[in-house]
């Protein structure tokens, strides 16, 4: 439970810190939470970003943000396990660069660890 805790917390943190205004040319614009499932523009670019990438498999979550600039920017929510016996599931968040001609690619992942944000306790 712990670590649930931390890990929604991280992901707060991540997309507080993150311009949300509309207004703001090229600023982040957050998804709300009942609309966070992946639009077919947002998985067909996780998509073509995540060919070919070997060593681990990762499975989106949800759509986080996006950010219109001369394409499309998307902050997506993945689990990731290694490919190895074992592996235990991490979470990470997978910037994707999606431009105006089809083309998408990888431009971050910002793989998420339990206590890496500090959670007060409760009590």
């Amino acid at each position: 439970m712990k670590k649930a805790i931390a890990l929604l917390t991280a992901i707060c943190l991540l997309i507080l810190a993150l311009p949300v205004s509309a207004e703001m040319v090229g600023g982040w614009e957050t998804v709300p939470a009942e609309a966070a499932a992946l639009p077919a523009e947002a998985q067909a670019a996780f998509d073509k970003a995540m060919d070919g990438l070997v060593g681990a498999n990762y499975t989106p979550v949800a759509l986080l943000a996006t950010q219109l600039v001369a394409g499309t920017n998307y902050c997506i929510l993945c689990q990731i396990t290694a490919v190895v016996p074992d592996a235990v599931p991490a979470w990470a968040l997978v910037y994707i660069y999606a431009d105006l001609q089809g083309n998408a690619r990888i431009t971050n992942i910002f793989e998420l660890q339990a206590g890496q944000f500090a959670v007060p306790e409760q009590g």
